[in-house]
């Protein structure tokens, strides 16, 4: 119990430290389970110990979302609360952070009208359209974290008996976060700089398509002029360094939104919002999502392409060896913020203008004319595998090993 307790407060500590890196006189909102209370408290201590000004709780009742989708008029479901948008959006314009421990139930949504989940999901997009602008601008401070709650344990851990679901759901959060080691936050540093090692590398090759060939997938895209690899660490308007994902062991930019031709077959689960999307495939034209397969939830994926016509293009392209931390446990996780990390990856919809050369600084138009996707959504799906290979081509037509067997050979 005492080692839990120290690894609770390392865990907290470096979510406050390296994750959002709070900053003295600033203000944290956090969202969080109700379930994971004890945690949350931890990382509301070490806010406030780092010089926060006022911190903000967020509960989330699984319970409670659920009872809305079974007993609420059909009305509800394209509300979205103006002032809830408002507030988070003065959040980031105050130079505010976002802590957001998100760790979604894969099977929330059970027996549940999927156009009632797929309705309220993008009003919540609608109304939130300007305050994600501030996310993937990076304008300000934000971090996805996970804790363990029962519902997720249960699913990732059902080999184990229930009472040691949780626990070992914890000891492999700690292990993935770099929390038992000495000193997570120095950890954490000589992570960030053999990540930013790598994206310097991909950077200075300028590719201009990447093939990439497994079982299933055989696909070229195109990388758009300017593009930029990001990984580990950000830097928000303020200039200070931020985590937006922990775990992370990925590097990503975007790819061209007119430039991905072919197909590409899952690897592994995708937790919808609380909907479960396994073994699909995407066939692309001109970047352009034109046939669709699914053996589970192919009425979920329908649901996400019909959001609106960015929803069919890719916004990102990421690279994560095989062998590493997370996917070394060879475990699922139905969760795309851990499992993403354990799997080259590609995201449907929106791209982050700051992977290209000033895209913070174009309006929506400049960013589709540079190629750049523009989308309500934005959402990864792992493709990468151990039969995974990836060619680089570069500008002069040269093609190049970028990964084999699933792991870098650049």
């Amino acid at each position: 119990m005492e080692s839990f307790e120290k690894n609770l407060e390392k865990y907290a500590e470096l979510v406050i430290k390296v994750g959002v890196n709070i900053q003295p006189g600033q203000v944290l909102f956090v969202e969080s389970p109700i379930e994971v209370a004890p945690f949350t408290r931890k990382v509301v201590q070490k806010a406030y110990e780092a010089g926060a000004k006022y911190v903000q709780v967020s509960w989330d009742d699984e319970a409670v979302t659920r009872t809305r989708f079974e007993y609420a008029p059909d009305e509800s479901f394209g509300f979205y609360p103006e002032w809830t948008a408002k507030m988070m959006e003065q959040l980031a314009e105050g130079g505010g952070a976002l802590l957001n421990i998100k760790v979604p139930n894969p099977d929330l949504y059970d027996g549940i009208d999927s156009h009632k989940v797929t309705t309220a999901t993008r009003a919540a997009s609608v109304a939130r359209q300007k305050f994600q602008g501030y996310v993937r601008n990076k304008s300000f401070s934000w971090c996805l974290v996970k804790a363990p709650t029962k519902a997720w344990a249960s699913r990732v851990f059902a080999d184990l008996p229930e009472e040691e679901q949780v626990p070992a759901m914890w000891d492999t959060l700690f292990q993935i976060n770099r929390v038992d080691t000495e000193d997570p936050v120095a950890a954490w540093q000589d992570h960030i700089a053999k990540l930013k090692s790598m994206r310097e590398r991909l950077n200075n090759k300028k590719y201009k398509r990447l093939h990439y060939k497994a079982p299933g997938t055989d696909l070229s895209v195109e990388l758009p002029e300017g593009h930029v690899w990001y990984g580990g660490a950000s830097f928000n308007d303020q200039g200070v360094s931020f985590v937006a994902n922990m775990p992370t062991e990925e590097v990503f930019t975007m790819p061209h939104r007119h430039g991905v031709n072919g197909t590409v077959t899952s690897t592994k689960p995708l937790n919808l919002n609380g909907r479960l999307v396994d073994r699909f495939s995407f066939r692309f034209e001109n970047g352009k999502v034109v046939d669709y397969t699914a053996e589970v939830g192919l009425e979920y994926l329908k649901d996400l392409l019909d959001t609106d016509e960015g929803a069919r293009y890719l916004g990102e392209v990421a690279l994560v060896p095989h062998h590493s931390p997370i996917s070394d446990l060879n475990r699922i996780f139905y969760n795309t913020g851990v499992d993403e990390n354990a799997s080259c990856h590609f995201a449907v919809g929106s791209a982050y203008p700051f992977t290209l050369e000033n895209g913070t600084k174009m309006s929506r138009d400049e960013l589709l004319q540079r190629g750049a996707n523009v989308s309500l959504t934005h959402v990864d799906f792992m493709i990468g595998s151990s039969e995974l290979s990836i060619d680089g081509e570069l500008e002069d037509g040269t093609m190049e090993p970028v990964f084999r067997n699933g792991n870098w050979a650049l």
